[in-house]
């Protein structure tokens, strides 16, 4: 019979569920704290340039641990991100974030070629 309520385990028998469940509590057990002068800066930083509040805040996060491994300041990587145009910071926010996710799924983005093409350049609109 098909059911949709979860499978009770039997007693005896490993439970196929148990290792994806310790894989994913295994995410959120370390505790990372920073300043909060730069954690305003930074997610003040995204929510400027155009970020919603929880992206702002993960993103951040992620920024903000990576200057941490690299010992960069983050004042400073703040100031260098200002110099950038939305596209390149879309890019760049994209690579730091690929870096921190599992190898299974990346985020992209595609950059639209500059070249006309014969084709392209005879069609009247």
């Amino acid at each position: 019979m098909s059911t949709n309520l979860p499978l009770i385990p039997t007693p005896g028998l490993p439970d196929s569920g148990t290792d994806v469940r310790q894989f994913f509590d295994k995410y959120y057990v370390s505790k990372v704290t920073f300043p909060s002068n730069q954690i305003d800066a930074v997610v003040g930083f995204f929510l400027k340039n155009g970020f919603d509040l929880e992206s702002a805040r993960s993103v951040g996060i992620v920024l903000l641990n990576q200057a941490r491994a690299d010992n960069v300041n983050v004042f400073e990587l703040i100031d260098t991100l200002k110099a950038l145009t939305d596209v390149q910071l879309s890019q760049v926010v994209a690579q730091v974030l690929n870096a921190y996710r599992e190898k299974i799924s990346l985020l992209g983005y595609r950059i639209a070629p500059l070249v006309d093409t014969y084709e392209s350049r005879n069609i009247l609109v």
